[in-house]
Formats: structure tokens, C-alpha cells, sequence
């Protein structure tokens, strides 16, 4: 409001000093006169000041003119001009126009659009590092792979846009199945930035698809440096790929290096059963159980598991059932609910022949959680019980149809192993095995069912008699002995 004010009585003043001076000349007495070839011209004051602003205006109007003439002979010459900026500055909004537009077209599906429209960005901004990475895309959109690898070639010629033409090349070789050379790709654009989170996953898969464990430790090493991997994670892929880095060196058939490798691929994860079982091998060798039976009974506690078990009777391999019974109880006290140490003691006591404990061990896991290795066990306990061949054989047969149990499963893809890897052989990803109960329909024998031939083979005394007639009323439904009471099969 009082800027306003202030504007308006500048008005005022600036009208009324104009006023003045016009009133001032008029009444001024005398004038100009001018002489110019045999005439005169006399003005007043007031006209000699109006003939003097438009010869002011004339001059002005005049240097314009030949400042434009001056621009125009130097556009013509190829200068830059304010003409040639303002030419620019056109040529500058319709390539981005159509640059808007093709990544419009490349969003919505459009390749040969886009591709259009990066060759009509590329002819008015002359930006290839904008307008090739947009061909390439669109290329890739329509299926001319051989024209997106060019332009992605043409992108290695600047710095600016190497890395981004690195990383298309590789990803069209592993969309082609060349690993090898996705691998050279990825170690350039890894090179080139080490911080890109999605450079590093895919060095990272490749080095552990090839075994190279030593490039990926260290590109895992990256991965924690640069922030984009938690440290928990980080602990754990260390762990993984320390392990098959002491496997390798087992093959080599260095002992030393071996054992240091797989006793650090433990401490980095103890939960980790291969390390653990690994690591516990190895003080074996070097005479130290008392070690061994700490790294089991720390991944005992963290996950019970078989392979565990095994590495644990390999400690004393010589001892009598009954020893190794009492031997285990350093273990099997640390998670004694657990479904893998009930199964273990029913095994222990079924290999110490004392059949109905190892019924009492077993509990309820028939009714509760039943799988082939639960009705193996039951197998073995019937038969050491005295039960007919029929029981022991309709044991067997829910075996065979049963669920087979935990193993080892990739989280990712749910693909079945017998063993565990460090790498999926389905999906190819890093450290997603799990030690669970895959799908049903999945048949792979779980551990613990290298019984049955020891239980078949009591039994196979059958196959050899005669091949005589027999009865139909002698031959017994295993599902109706299963279903009665335990006192009449007693009987029996």
C-alpha cells in the first residue's frame, strides 16, 4: 500500500515538472535557427527540444538496424549470434519434445515409437549419451537385440556413459546364457562403480555360480562397505562362502589351510550346520574333541539336525551302542523336545535294542507329525519287538507314501537338494537353502532312512521259499493290524 502511494505522487511530480518545463519554453523568447542549403529554418525552444528527441530516435533506430545487419552477415557466417541462440534455443525444445515423448512411448510399451522419437531428439539436441540410452531401451523393446548392443557399444566412447553401456552389454549376455563373458562385463562395471547395489548382486551370483569364493568374499566385502548389505547377512555369506572356499582348499589337499578355513567359516556363523559339522571334522583330525563336541553342541542348540548327529558319533566311531547312548545325552539334553533329538534317541535306543524306550522317545510323532522316517522307526521298532511281518511291511508301505520329511530347500524357487549347496542348482541364488519340509509331492529319502535296508533285510528271508500256493485267509491286511489295540497285537 505505501509502495503505491509512493508510485502515484512520483507520477504527480514527474507530470508537473514536465509541465513546467514545457511552460518554460513556450514562454522562452528566441529559438534555433538552421541553415541548410539556401534555406533557414528557425524553432522554437519547445520544437528545437522535440526535433532534438526524435534525431535521438533516429540515431537509435538506426544502430539497431546495422547491429542486426552485423548479426545477420556473422549468422550467415556460422558465429554464434543472438539470431543463431534463439535458433537453438527452438531446436533445443523440440528435441526434448520428442525426447519427453519417447520416454513416454518406452513406458507404455511403445518400442518402435520410442525409437522414432529418439531419432528425432538425436537430430535436434545431438546428445547421444540421452538419446542412445533411450535407442538401446527401445531397441530391447522390439527385439532387435544386435541394434541395442551397437548403440550400447557407441555409449562406451564417453565416460559419462560407459558404466551405463557396460551394464546393458552384460545384461544382454546373461539374458543370452554367457556367463563367462557377463562375468568380464561385471567386473568393468564393477570397477567402474563399485557403489551400484545391482552391479554388485550380479558380480556377486556369477563369481558364486563359477566357484570363484575368493572374488566373492570380496565383492561381498564391497557390498558391507558401501552400506547395501545388513551386517547380520553380511556375517552369514562370509560364513557361506568361507566354507566353500575350505572345501576348495580340500580338494587341493592343503589340511592346514583347509582347517583354519572351515574353523572361520564357523565362527562367522555357528548356526551354520555345514560349517559346523565341517569345522568339528576337523578338530576331530586334529585330536581335539573337546572342540568338536562344543561347535556341534552351538549349532545343536541353534538347529538340530542329522548331520550333526553324525558328526558327533564320529567323534568316538568305536564306542557300543550303549556307550554312544550315554555319550549323546551332551547333546540330546540341550533341545529335548525337539522333533530331530526325539528321532535320534529312538534311534540311539533302537541300535542299544531297547525297543520300548525307543516307542516312549518316539511319542506321538506317528499320530502328530508322522513322515517316512517316523513309520522307518516304527518299522524297526515292530521288529524288534517281535511284530509280524505284516506290521513291520504295512510300517514300511506308509513310509513309502508318507511325506519325506525335512530337507534341504531353497527358499526362492522351493527346489529340492539332497545336499546342501551354497548356491541354488535350480535359480542360481546365493545362500537360500533351508533346512524344512518341502511340497508333498516332492520324493527325495530323507536322512536317517539308511535303516530300512537293515529292516528289509530281516524280513527277507520271505523271498526265499518256495513259491507255494497260498491261502487267502492267511494272508493278513496290515492296515487292520495297525488299527487294533496294542494288547491283542501283543498277543499276537
Amino acid at each position: 500500500m505505501l509502495w503505491s502511494l509512493i508510485k502515484i505522487v512520483l507520477f504527480v511530480v514527474l507530470v508537473a515538472v514536465a509541465t513546467l518545463g514545457a511552460g518554460y519554453l513556450l514562454e522562452m523568447e528566441g529559438g534555433v535557427r538552421i541553415a541548410f542549403a539556401g534555406q533557414e529554418i528557425t524553432l522554437s525552444p519547445l520544437m528545437s527540444v522535440i526535433a532534438a528527441l526524435l534525431v535521438i530516435l533516429a540515431v537509435w533506430l538506426f544502430l539497431r538496424l546495422f547491429g542486426l545487419l552485423i548479426a545477420l552477415l556473422k549468422f550467415l557466417n556460422g558465429d554464434e549470434t543472438a539470431l543463431s541462440r534463439w535458433f537453438d534455443r527452438n531446436r533445443e525444445r523440440k528435441g526434448y519434445d520428442a525426447l519427453a515423448q519417447g520416454m513416454l512411448a518406452l513406458a507404455s510399451g511403445e518400442g518402435k515409437l520410442a525409437m522414432s522419437k529418439a531419432g528425432k531428439a538425436e537430430k535436434y539436441l545431438r546428445k547421444p549419451e540421452l538419446t542412445n540410452l533411450l535407442t538401446a531401451q527401445a531397441a530391447e523393446m522390439t527385439g532387435d537385440a544386435k541394434k541395442a548392443e551397437q548403440v550400447y557399444k557407441r555409449l562406451l566412447k564417453h565416460d559419462s556413459t560407459r558404466f551405463v553401456g557396460v551394464r546393458g552389454i552384460m545384461k544382454q549376455k546373461l539374458a543370452e546364457g554367457d556367463t563367462d563373458m557377463a562375468l568380464k562385463l561385471a567386473r568393468s562395471a564393477f570397477a567402474l562403480k563399485p557403489s551400484h547395489a545391482e552391479t554388485q548382486d550380479i558380480l556377486l551370483g556369477l563369481q558364486a555360480g563359477s566357484a570363484d569364493w575368493k572374488g566373492a568374499r570380496e565383492t561381498l566385502a564391497a557390498k558391507r562397505r558401501h552400506g547395501t548389505l545388513p551386517r547380520d547377512v553380511h556375517k552369514r555369506r562370509e560364513a557361506v562362502l568361507a566354507l566353500q572356499e575350505a572345501k576348495g582348499v580340500i580338494e587341493e589337499g592343503a589340511s592346514i589351510e583347509a582347517r583354519e578355513a572351515a574353523i572361520a567359516a564357523n565362527k562367522l556363523s555357528p548356526d551354520l550346520v555345514p560349517a559346523a559339522v565341517m569345522a568339528a571334522r576337523m578338530y576331530i583330525d586334529e585330536g581335539k574333541p573337546r572342540y568338536a563336541v562344543r561347535v556341534i553342541k552351538k549349532a545343536w542348540e541353534a538347529a538340530p539336525h542329522p548331520d550333526l548327529a553324525a558328526a558327533f558319533a564320529g567323534i568316538a566311531p568305536d564306542e557300543t551302542p550303549a556307550e554312544r547312548l550315554k555319550r549323546f545325552a551332551k547333546l540330546t539334553k540341550i533341545q529335548p523336545d525337539h522333533r530331530e533329538t526325539r528321532l535320534l534317541l529312538a534311534e540311539l535306543n533302537i541300535a542299544a535294542e531297547d525297543f520300548p524306550q525307543a516307542r516312549r522317545e518316539l511319542g506321538d510323532l506317528p499320530e502328530r507329525d508322522p513322515d517316512a522316517r517316523v513309520f522307518t522307526i516304527m518299522a524297526a521298532i515292530e521288529r524288534g519287538e517281535g511284530g509280524s511281518d505284516a506290521v513291520v511291511k504295512g510300517w514300511l508301505a506308509r513310509a513309502l507314501n508318507a511325506p519325506r520329511g525335512p530337507q534341504w530347500v531353497c527358499d526362492k524357487c522351493h527346489h529340492i537338494h539332497a545336499e546342501w549347496v551354497p548356491v541354488c542348482e535350480n535359480c542360481d541364488a546365493l545362500d537360500t537353502l533351508s533346512w524344512t519340509a518341502p511340497p508333498q509331492s516332492q520324493v527325495t529319502m530323507p536322512a536317517g532312512t539308511e535303516m530300512l535296508p537293515l529292516i528289509v533285510g530281516a524280513i527277507e528271508d520271505d523271498t526265499e521259499r518256495d513259491e507255494e500256493p497260498t491261502d487267502e485267509s492267511e494272508i493278513i491286511d496290515a492296515e487292520d493290524v495297525l488299527h487294533e489295540p496294542a494288547p491283542e497285537r501283543e498277543n499276537k
